[in-house]
């Protein structure tokens, strides 16, 4: 299966740049209702995701934090909990759903690195959900 079929663009996607600041993440990941968004470099391939529990623990950290002191804060200094690997186009569909249990999810890159969109797990949820019943309604034949 390719899994192109269930790629969510890199247009339709909210992303971050890593010289992005703290508080610019903050600010787009409430704009958007985001708990987690790829972090990519000026070349466009992906570096790593951010998830408002990195941000939120990057704030505890630093005490008496305000959002003026996260305009100085650079995303390639959050502390990351979690290391989201991205998938290659060319993934196997089993692969791909075994990645998407634990994250919302799957970044995807082509062969030079650049990233090409994600893969959410509702695409893959619903996928195998189709699949499933159409087993069921050939067994009922």
């Amino acid at each position: 299966m390719n899994i192109l079929f269930f790629l969510t663009p890199k247009s339709e996607v909210a992303y971050l740049y890593e010289d992005y600041t703290l508080r610019q993440a903050l600010e787009k990941m409430e704009h958007r209702k985001y708990s987690a968004i790829p972090v990519l470099n000026k070349d466009g391939e992906y570096i790593d995701t951010v998830t408002e529990g990195d941000l939120l623990w990057e704030i505890v950290r630093k005490h008496d934090f305000n959002m003026k002191e996260a305009e100085k804060v650079p995303l390639k200094e959050v502390t990351r909990r979690m290391n989201v690997e991205p998938v290659s186009i060319d993934v196997k569909m089993e692969d791909l759903m075994l990645k998407s249990m634990g994250q919302n999810f799957v970044p995807v890159i082509d062969d030079k690195k650049k990233f090409i969109g994600i893969v959410t797990r509702k695409e893959i949820l619903q996928y195998c959900y189709d699949k499933l019943n159409r087993c069921e309604e050939s067994r009922e034949s």
